[in-house]
């Protein structure tokens, strides 16, 4: 890494202390910081998605002199306008760190502006392109330098759940599905849309970073794929190489923990109605449409149990049986009530102890 005044090069990302510096700025347009951003980053364009556009069609259409000579009036003007709206407050310590999509012109000009006012202003050399390498070096290209543990169990075992209360107890964890945004199963759609794959894969980096390697990590047990999203190679090999703690919970222990868990589920009715269908050429008509029933009904626990009797154990079943990682440890949970959570996390972390 190169002095704060001047470069910054990134290395291996697992290293990369960009959190040393003041403010990561991000001067890429909307729609590319959106997309992608290393962690931590604001975003203070230096161009419009439209006024990017326009810069590179008079680039290819006209001359690069002319979408040089437009890019820098608009770089300028965006420019003042972060000054005036976001910087004024900061005093002559403040030491920023600028990318833009290779450490070019955009970010070069912002700096250059920074710099005349006083600030000393570090690039990420290479930008964004230089990030995005480290990312799939770190999660394509190598072994992920962490040893993991998967938490296991059937659908219904309040397995997200646990998850901050075993972080609590010291446990390193990592929310696979709340990285993601997804349940991971048909019916695992959140409000709020799934990141992009890049985006994804940044969060999954910042998740690990700072993590002892000499200790576990915790991960929910996942297929290789969480709604429209993918694992990178190099987590998933770590995750089918992990030992599994299970949660075993009888089948009406967990239809009544979906009842709670899955209310913002049960109350899309039209989205149910239109998962549940999705469903018909896995579990036959017949038995999507008594489902369809019982949510007319309200009848939630039943559709719960229904779904997990007749389609999510069977499935998990059938994952289960091309797992070379037999269950290290089983954890037998009689309720699955608020109240019950925090007993069932401390006889994971019992379990997590076991396995050190």
């Amino acid at each position: 890494m190169k002095g704060m005044g001047l470069g910054f090069d990134l290395g291996d990302v697992w290293q990369a202390n960009w959190a040393r510096f003041s403010t990561v700025i991000d001067v890429r347009a909307p729609a590319e910081y959106a997309e992608d951003h290393v962690p931590g980053a604001v975003s203070m364009p230096v161009l419009s998605d439209a006024e990017r556009a326009r810069v590179g069609t008079i680039y290819k259409q006209d001359s690069p002199f002319a979408a040089r000579k437009i890019g820098a009036a608009l770089v300028a003007r965006n420019s003042a306008a972060h000054i005036e709206t976001h910087l004024m407050g900061h005093g002559g310590d403040w030491q920023p760190l600028v990318y833009c999509w290779r450490g070019g012109q955009r970010s070069g000009a912002f700096a250059t502006i920074l710099r005349q006012i006083g600030w000393r202003v570090a690039l990420i050399e290479g930008g964004y392109r230089s990030y995005r390498r480290a990312v799939v070096a770190a999660l394509y290209d190598q072994a992920l330098p962490f040893r993991l543990i998967r938490l296991d169990g059937n659908t219904g075992t309040a397995k997200t759940a646990l998850l901050p209360l075993l972080a609590a107890r010291g446990v390193q964890v990592v929310d696979l599905e709340g990285l993601a945004r997804h349940r991971g199963s048909i019916l695992g759609a959140m409000a709020e849309d799934q990141p992009a794959q890049k985006g994804f894969e940044s969060a999954l980096v910042e998740a690990f970073r700072g993590f002892d390697t000499a200790r576990p990590v915790l991960v929910e047990a996942e297929s290789s794929r969480i709604g429209a999203l993918r694992l990178p190679p190099a987590l998933w090999a770590a995750m089918v190489a992990a030992p599994r703690v299970v949660i075993d919970a009888p089948l009406a222990v967990r239809a009544r923990y979906l009842r709670g868990a899955y209310a913002d589920v049960w109350g899309a009715a039209d989205g149910l109605g239109e998962m549940l269908d999705g469903l018909r050429p896995l579990c036959g008509g017949d038995r999507v449409d008594e489902w369809q029933g019982l949510a007319r009904q309200g009848a939630w626990e039943a559709l719960a149990a229904g779904l997990m009797e007749h389609h999510y154990d069977p499935a998990y079943a059938r994952v289960r049986g091309r797992d070379p990682a037999p269950p290290a440890t089983i954890v037998r949970a009689e309720a699955l009530e608020p109240g019950d959570l925090p007993d069932v996390a401390d006889r994971v972390r019992a379990a997590l102890d076991g396995l050190d």
